[in-house]
Parts: C-alpha cells; sequence; structure tokens
C-alpha cells in the first residue's frame, strides 16, 4: 500500500505577565520513526535563541529535544515543522484468545513479552481498578480473540463517553472519567489502558497528530491538535502493537502520525518545563498536518 505523506506544523506560545529570567525546557515534537512510518524531516525552533539545546532519546524510545533560555523574556514561541510518510496498519485476520495473551505477558518468557510486560502495570495516571476490569468484562469474555475484544471495548467507549473540551484537565483521575463518562481523547485513551491493564493485558498510551481530513473525506475528532490512542500488545499485529483509537472508534491507520508513546500522558507530554519568574500566564497552540500532494 502507497504511503501517505504529511507536513506537520506545531506552534506552541506562552505568555507570560511578568519577565522570566530563565526557561529550561522538554519537548517530544518529533514524529516517530518506525514500523510503517518514516520521518523525513524534523525542524524546531526557538524564540528567544535558546543558549544550550540537546536531543536524546528517552527510555521508551521516543526522540526528545531540551534547551535552555537564559535571556529574560515576556514571551516563549516553539515552533515544529515535520514531514513523514505513514502507511496504513491492518488488524491481523486471526489473534490468540486474550487470557493467552495476558498469559504470555505476565510470564514474559520470550522478547516481545518481556518488553510488554512493563505496560501492564499501573503508571502515575493509570492505576488499575476492579471497576476499570468490570468496564472491560463485557468485551473479554473466555476465549474471545484479544482483536475482537479490543475493537469491540474501543467501540463501547467510543459509544458511552461523550466528547466534550474542558470537562476534563491533565489532573483528572480515570476514576472520575470513568465515572463521569466525559471527556476528551486523552482521557478515552487512559480509560482504555485502564481497562487493558486491570485485565493483566499490556497496553501503551500513544500521542500524536490525525490527518485533517482536508478533501479526504469526514474530519476524524481530535484533529488540528495533539491527539491520543491506545497500543494494546497483540501478537500478529505489525511490530505486535494494535493502535486503536476510540475518540473515533477506529483502528489507527495512515491518517494517525505517532509521535511518542509510553505509560500515559505523564512519558509523553509535548511540552514541559521549568521557568522563573513570570506570574500567570496564557498558552495557545496551533497544529496543521496537510497531505503532500505529488510525492
Amino acid at each position: 500500500m502507497t504511503p501517505i505523506r504529511y507536513r506537520v506544523r506545531h506552534a506552541t506560545v506562552y505568555r507570560y505577565s511578568e519577565l522570566v529570567s530563565m526557561s529550561h525546557n522538554v519537548v517530544r515534537l518529533s514524529p516517530a520513526d518506525s514500523g510503517g512510518q518514516r520521518c523525513l524531516r524534523h525542524e524546531l525552533t526557538v524564540s528567544p535563541t535558546p543558549a544550550v539545546s540537546a536531543s536524546r532519546d528517552d527510555a521508551f524510545g521516543n526522540r526528545v529535544g531540551s534547551f535552555t533560555v537564559q535571556e529574560s523574556h515576556s514571551e516563549l514561541t516553539v515552533r515544529a515543522v515535520s514531514e513523514v510518510e505513514v502507511r496504513a496498519a491492518t488488524l491481523p485476520a486471526i489473534t490468540p484468545a486474550w487470557e493467552a495473551v495476558r498469559d504470555r505477558v505476565r510470564l514474559a518468557g520470550d522478547p516481545a513479552a518481556l518488553a510488554a510486560s512493563e505496560f501492564r502495570f499501573d503508571s502515575p495516571l493509570v492505576p488499575t481498578s476492579s471497576d476499570a476490569a468490570a468496564y472491560a468484562a463485557p468485551s473479554f469474555t473466555p476465549g474471545r480473540p484479544l482483536g475482537a475484544a479490543l475493537i469491540d471495548l474501543t467501540t463501547r467507549i467510543n459509544h458511552d463517553f461523550a466528547y466534550v473540551s474542558g470537562a476534563t484537565s491533565i489532573a483528572t483521575p480515570v476514576a472520575d472519567v470513568l465515572r463521569e463518562r466525559k471527556g476528551v481523547c486523552q482521557d478515552f485513551a487512559q480509560v482504555m489502558i485502564a481497562c487493558l491493564r486491570s485485565l493483566g493485558l499490556a497496553a501503551r498510551y500513544v500521542s500524536g497528530y490525525l490527518d485533517t481530513g482536508r478533501g479526504v473525506g469526514d474530519k476524524l475528532v481530535g484533529a488540528d491538535a495533539s491527539h491520543a490512542w491506545v497500543a494494546a500488545f497483540c501478537p500478529g499485529a505489525d511490530g505486535d502493537w494494535l493502535h486503536l483509537d476510540p475518540t473515533n472508534d477506529c483502528i489507527a491507520s495512515d491518517r494517525h502520525i505517532v509521535v511518542a508513546a509510553g505509560r500515559d500522558f505523564s512519558d509523553v507530554s509535548p511540552i514541559k518545563g521549568i521557568i522563573f519568574g513570570g506570574g500567570p500566564h496564557t498558552i495557545s497552540v496551533a497544529v496543521e498536518v496537510v497531505r503532500i500532494v505529488g510525492n
């Protein structure tokens, strides 16, 4: 299948009510270069110009940039421009029973299961719970193939939870979202991860972007902003991980661009840092994803 090429622009502007004397920031804005995706170009620009900057890979294999601005400033602008090729993933025709995958991850007797096993435990923003297990249970009936169970859970979350901007914040507990049944893509991803881990399965939080849908049909919910979905350990899927988007009730496709993956949002925040001074401040974020025609 022919890959789709995209250009992604992500701009974040911080405006401070008082001068900031120094700021140190960490960014995860470079699209991943793995599996069915290739990052062809990535450029990060910061204003004011940093005195120090560096890049590295974190413990989860995500590309991380860091920079320090040492001059006084009342505004900080971070712009990332990337080009990336994405190939569509497909659901394998046959997947093992979900209990077999649960046991394989628990035993961690092979390299793939060992690598996945760290994603079956509680993480800072996603605790396991009996409530999450109970919500997931109707999808995970005895002996059901894992792929079918994952798709069913994705659909149920999409139908049962209302997408309501502003209903939650980064600090809203998963238990509250599960009870109130409303939130945004970050919440739906973390609810689904809690459900899977509460059954003993391995699941990762994925951050990235969506095709904005210009000229290609219906626009997906969450486009024109950073988006979040779930990768579940599923032997037989591409790279043994199946990406699912409960916000849009679909398997992640060539309209999903992966930037980073981790245990939960705290591992993959696009930008976070420390400032000295600043007082109250505002943040504005603009994301544009467009298909590059003719390549």
